[in-house]
């Protein structure tokens, strides 16, 4: 099946079935960690519509490889209130859970609040956007393999830093495949999928000598995304003895959304 037929998953009955378009640079029989944080987020969606409530919060953790294989995804209401509501949502391969994630949704900040002075440049740009997509550099981007089909090679990236420099790095992207037949993923599915790639974006290690997987993914959003596109200002610190983490300031047309962080576990490669 061609890329432009393909989708990230296909459905099979209640399971999920990803593609090799849903694979992960870590192990070839392993998910990306952004696809699997897209399709819960839709998931969420299409069960909970938000009805006028805004997602302050997305977490997912990463609780072992997702393999690719047919996968069924639970999804709960664990609070329902009228100023928050918290999500739940699992994803099991048959008997065993792989990812557990939860989304906070909060009544949203009264548009009657004063905007601060200064919000804006005088061309009416938010002050804290980042070159847009079209600035950008259109090269292809895969840690691994860049010939074979993957979660990466399924993103059409618009890069402003060099893409395999190592340090911080600032690049968009946006989906090339639908997430499922039919149905192309939302800007808030996407903002998740395109979170997850922080830790390579700027990765301070080299793929071919070192691991830098991430156990965990958590976003804070500022506000909703919008638009087809979603850029990362992205940057991995690795402190000698401690918790290494990848942070990335997310951003749309508009200016920054949020926040994403995720938890590296880092070791050479045996």
């Amino acid at each position: 099946m061609s890329a432009e037929t393909e989708s990230i998953f296909n459905l099979q009955g209640d399971r999920f079935v990803p593609s090799a378009y849903a694979r992960g640079p870590w192990d070839p029989g392993a998910l990306h960690g952004g696809a699997v944080a897209a399709l819960i987020v839709a998931e969420l969606e299409r069960r909970f519509p938000p009805e006028g409530m805004q997602t302050g919060r997305l977490s997912f953790q990463l609780l072992r490889p997702v393999p690719a294989k047919p996968l069924t995804l639970t999804t709960a209401i664990v609070r329902k209130g009228r100023r928050v509501q918290e999500l739940g949502a699992e994803l099991f391969d048959e008997d065993t859970l792989v990812c557990r994630a939860k989304a906070l949704r909060v009544q949203p900040v009264s548009r009657d609040i004063p905007a601060r002075d200064g919000e804006n440049m005088d061309d009416g740009t938010p002050a804290d956007a980042m070159p847009g997509p079209d600035e950008g550099d259109a090269v292809p981007f895969a840690l691994d393999d860049p010939s074979r089909p993957s979660f990466a090679t399924a993103m059409d990236m618009r890069w402003l830093t060099k893409p395999f420099a190592l340090g911080p790095g600032r690049v968009w992207m946006r989906m090339r495949l639908p997430l499922l037949p039919g149905q192309p993923a939302g800007p808030l599915a996407l903002l998740a999928a395109v979170c997850d790639f922080g830790n390579g974006v700027s990765s301070e290690l080299h793929f071919d000598q070192y691991l830098f997987i991430n156990a965990d993914l958590t976003l804070h959003l500022q506000r909703a995304p919008r638009g087809e596109w979603v850029g990362i200002d992205a940057r991995t610190l690795l402190p000698p003895g401690g918790a290494g983490t990848a942070e990335s300031v997310a951003h749309d047309a508009h200016g920054a959304v949020g926040r994403a962080f995720q938890t590296l576990v880092v070791e050479p490669r045996g």
